[in-house]
């Protein structure tokens, strides 16, 4: 068979990671083309990687190249841009999460994945998490029974990536579209992707990108020309058509004593924290604990590799995308719900 030929749109920080994943499946794939809007900096990545044919519009590298796989890695307000002209141009693509700036142009990209009859992954990276995997295999026996609450937390101190993700009109928010989006997706996903029907957020802009300790540099518009225009702080709650119910909380600044991301699942006959990975059960009356055998951490490296290999894996028919864009979808209805609902101040129903 020969090897598909890949393209990166966007050569950011995530696009290495993307990079790896292909390069991980040398036998089966190779990038041919890169894309960014930056000519210095695609041709930097270009000659680092040793990719011959590199583009500053993705529409003119569509054209000009055969590409059979595309990864979208560009800022959020372009991942709808940038998705339609890969899968026009004839590509499966994998789209970084969040899918796209609201649940609007979400539909678009879904409904040209269809009409194309291309694959369109969202780059959920944390469902193929050793961890999850773990946690995946105990939910398909039946071991938490039903889930019905989780709490889903990815709080950080001081910790705005800087440039584009501060400036709402690129992002199309902050911690809850960057950070909350992950773990909302994961315990989503383990809980067997029901349906989201009302959501209930905040949110908070009381400390912005200034912070103590000198951990913070001065956030310059002329420095880095992007204003920082996006939340602090996100709670919400969010409420499924099975009942199940995830707490949600996701900040860039918060005043706490050091970063906290944690996953926790509460089920009828189990329950757990991701992070130690200690189940709680009942058996015979009384309370016992165990913990699944193998790996079980969130590892980055091995989770995008197997993001990557599960890309390739779906684009070849050989199993199903673990991430569809249906389901980006519906985290996008999400996102906008929470976001609507902190403005007007009462719950908000999901269609």
């Amino acid at each position: 068979m020969d090897k598909k030929r890949i393209g990166i749109i966007g050569t950011g920080n995530i696009s290495n990671c993307h990079m790896h994943g292909y390069r991980a499946m040398s036998d089966r794939c190779e990038v041919v083309a890169v894309c960014d809007i930056d000519e210095n900096k695609v041709k930097n990545y270009a000659a680092h990687y040793g990719v011959e044919h590199w583009y500053t519009s993705a529409e003119e590298m569509m054209k000009n190249e055969k590409l059979d796989c595309v990864s979208v890695c560009v800022w959020n307000a372009a991942h709808k841009d940038c998705t339609i002209t890969a899968l026009r141009g004839g590509a499966d693509v994998i789209c970084e999460k969040p899918m796209a700036m609201n649940a609007k142009e979400a539909k678009e990209m879904l409904d040209t994945a269809k009409e194309t009859g291309h694959l369109l992954q969202i780059g959920f990276v944390r469902r193929f998490g050793e961890d999850a995997d773990a946690v995946k295999k105990l939910t398909d026996e039946g071991v938490f029974g039903d889930i019905y609450y989780a709490k889903a937390t990815y709080l950080r101190k001081s910790g705005c990536p800087g440039g584009w993700f501060g400036d709402k009109a690129y992002s199309g928010g902050g911690p809850l579209i960057d950070l909350g989006v992950h773990v909302i997706d994961l315990t989503r996903y383990l809980a067997g992707c029901p349906k989201p029907v009302e959501a209930f957020g905040m949110t908070y802009d009381n400390l912005g990108p200034h912070r103590a300790d000198g951990a913070e540099k001065a956030w310059s518009v002329e420095e880095g020309g992007h204003p920082y225009t996006v939340e602090d702080f996100t709670t919400a709650m969010i409420k499924f058509d099975n009942g199940f119910t995830i707490s949600v909380e996701a900040s860039f600044n918060l005043n706490i004593r050091g970063d906290v991301g944690e996953v926790q699942l509460f089920g009828t006959k189990a329950g757990t924290n991701m992070n130690d990975m200690n189940i709680i059960a009942v058996k015979d009356h009384n309370f016992v604990e165990f913990t699944p055998e193998g790996e079980k951490s969130f590892r980055f490296t091995p989770a995008f590799d197997a993001e990557i290999k599960g890309f390739l894996d779906a684009a070849e028919g050989i199993t199903p995308c673990r991430a569809p864009a249906e389901d980006g979808l519906a985290l996008m209805k999400i996102i906008d719900a929470i976001y609507e609902s902190a403005k007007v101040g009462h719950s908000v129903k999901i269609d």
